[in-house]
């Protein structure tokens, strides 16, 4: 039984990405990606056994990586202008793009906020 309402939920979370963001679901070669499939935006802490301090955890609370799936989907001017979008947006205190795809920011939403705010942006460039 738990196995079934955890897939129920697992469904309508789906179903609610594929209502909320219609364009990019549209564009989709895989219709039954999950959010994580389209981004990642985890909490930055800091790492004491890591030699790899691309953000500084108390400069950049979250990290945010930008999936293939969507880089498919913008392709690679519009997800330059995502960059810049993401950057000039006065929600982010502190914002750097390290890659094309992956993003340190400062900011006082939670991670579900971060990921509706850039899926938003993406729903209108799509």
């Amino acid at each position: 039984m738990v196995l079934l309402v955890g897939t129920l939920k697992e469904t309508e979370k789906h179903m609610n990405l594929q209502e909320k963001y219609p364009k990019l679901f549209e564009q989709l070669e895989d219709k039954e990606v999950e959010l994580r499939h389209l981004l990642n935006v985890d909490e930055n802490e800091e790492d004491y056994d890591s030699e790899e301090f691309e953000f500084d955890y108390e400069d950049y609370n979250f990290i945010i990586y930008i999936a293939e799936p969507v880089q498919q989907v913008l392709g690679e001017e519009k997800m330059q202008l995502l960059t810049e979008k993401l950057e000039a947006n006065e929600i982010f205190e502190n914002f750097m793009a390290s890659e094309e795809d992956l993003y340190g920011v400062k900011c006082d939403l939670n991670t579900e906020e971060i990921a509706g705010l850039i899926l938003d942006m993406v729903e209108e460039m799509v």
